[in-house]
């Protein structure tokens, strides 16, 4: 692993400005043989950089290069290129989310999950329906089910003379995030105002005599309830992998035996979220002894007692692990959510997205971004750099956004983390295919402190792809390297070209 180097003026890129444009990327000198001056235009900011335009041209990522970097103090631009260019954010529209929830939901908010009574309990019944009532809660899970289970039963609840309902539609029902995905990954599933598991089911196979046995689950490290609303068939074929359609409200997938090998796993989307809550809660009431009988679900939420309560996480540690682990779910449900606190109940992502992207104009005057989704799949979202730079600069530092952010270590041009590297970074990444951000602050041990974003996305050639090359098309994995390695050299330079 490659020493940490220190922090000054002569740290970095030598040459560049007469080499660059013919050596790779990979190649570029990690320090300075010379001091590098501020580059400054006629009104004292830095517009562009002859050498941050080698590293570009040196980086060979086709498509468009944007970046923006300010004093993160003032909002004071210091170096930029492309800077009003609308580029797709990828996951960094999740920073933007952030910003929205935090404000209109506030840091203290909680998603509660209820069991409702719609009538009297007698003996320990329910004179009545229970319903299971969500608000969107999108880290629900089946350890906390089990606890709403459970505090259901010590409540005194034995059963009920009517049926287990399930209340979903706090939140618009949406098949998929993206419907541009392929059908099954897990990171674009459905949603509703009630989510379990991120909304994906947990597929297992093993070798059983000449074929397969298959079994489809809600687990988690304590319980493993079998799902019916999602059902897995084994067929005999190469091709595709999987295939998907739902009928009769089932979540109907075939997989292909010659891609299965000996066994293996994985987590597949929910397309019916409600359904699949209510019957893994069914379960899991069953085994604290109250045996359910499911029924259709409700339209509204109804009025009752409310037996039993189960809280997500405050919101400002629910958008700190969003911003950690990229949920898209996450990122959706919280969106809305946020948009139905402005007094607007949204019909569908892009209404509550169209909404976001308002509140981002009202904010901070961006006239450029447009958001379809709260979580950034979906590659028709645009913002500049400018527009991104702003946020991060006025509204962050209001709404406790930069400790949410994190940790981005820096690599040399090889790819390996530079242990005790003096810039302190802390951002949110962005990936699609073709597509690469980054957007965050970096300190520099002087307490210089800077604000940046950069956007990378060869569009074409991502348009090119088919829905069934979006998985893992050629050539994405070694672009992506590439702009990753570009984007940390550029904030390199800019620790040691503006501090001191």
């Amino acid at each position: 692993m490659s020493a940490a180097p220190t922090l000054s003026r002569r740290f970095v890129l030598a040459g560049l400005l007469t080499s660059a444009a013919s050596c790779s990327l990979a190649e570029a000198p990690e320090r300075s043989l010379r001091p590098v001056s501020k580059p400054t235009g006629t009104n004292g900011q830095a517009r562009h950089s002859t050498a941050a335009e080698a590293l570009i041209e040196a980086a060979k990522l086709d498509g468009k290069v944007g970046y923006v970097v300010a004093d993160a103090s003032t909002g004071q631009v210091l170096e930029a290129h492309n800077p009003l260019l609308p580029l797709p954010p990828a996951s960094t529209a999740k920073a933007i989310t952030a910003l929205y929830a935090m404000e209109r939901l506030g840091p203290g908010f909680r998603f509660a999950t209820d069991v409702i009574a719609t009538g009297p309990v007698s003996g320990g019944v329910v004179q009545g329906d229970i319903v299971l009532a969500g608000s969107g809660d999108p880290t629900l899970d089946t350890n906390r089910l089990a606890d709403l289970a459970a505090r259901m039963r010590q409540a005194g609840v034995t059963g009920a003379t009517g049926r287990l309902r399930i209340y979903d539609g706090a939140l618009p029902h949406l098949r998929t995030i993206d419907p541009e995905q392929p059908d099954h990954v897990g990171y674009s599933p459905g949603i509703s105002g009630l989510n379990l598991n991120f909304n994906r089911v947990h597929f297992e196979w093993k070798r059983a005599g000449s074929g397969y046995s298959v079994a489809m689950d809600a687990r988690s490290d304590k319980y493993r309830p079998t799902v019916r609303s999602a059902r897995m068939e084994v067929a005999n074929r190469s091709l595709p992998v999987y295939t998907y359609e739902q009928r009769g409200g089932v979540d109907r997938w075939t997989v292909a035996n010659r891609a299965l090998g000996k066994g293996g796993s994985r987590w597949l989307p929910v397309r019916n979220p409600g359904a699949y809550a209510g019957e893994v809660f069914q379960a899991l009431a069953a085994a604290q002894g109250v045996r359910l009988e499911l029924g259709d679900p409700v339209s509204r939420r109804p009025g009752g007692d409310v037996l039993a309560r189960v809280l997500s996480d405050e919101l400002s540690t629910v958008m700190r692990d969003m911003l950690k682990f990229s949920t898209n779910i996450t990122a959706e449900v919280v969106g809305m959510a946020a948009s139905a606190r402005g007094g607007n109940m949204p019909r569908s992502l892009r209404d509550s997205a169209g909404d976001m992207s308002r509140w981002l104009s009202a904010r901070t005057g961006s006239r450029k971004a447009r958001f379809v989704d709260h979580s950034g799949l979906g590659d028709a979202s645009e913002i500049s750099c400018r527009e991104m730079v702003d946020a991060l600069t006025t509204l962050a530092p209001k709404l406790a956004l930069r400790p949410m952010l994190k940790p981005i270590p820096m690599r040399n041009a090889s790819g390996n983390v530079l242990d005790g590297h003096p810039l302190e970074i802390v951002a949110k990444t962005g990936t699609l295919n073709f597509v690469s951000a980054l957007a965050g602050f970096v300190r520099a041990p002087d307490g210089t402190d800077l604000a940046f974003a950069m956007f990378m996305a060869d569009e074409p050639r991502r348009n090119r792809l088919s829905k069934a090359e979006r998985e893992s098309p050629q050539g994405a994995s070694a672009w992506n390297k590439r702009a990753k390695s570009l984007q940390l050299r550029l904030i390199e330079r800019w620790g040691a070209l503006y501090s001191g």
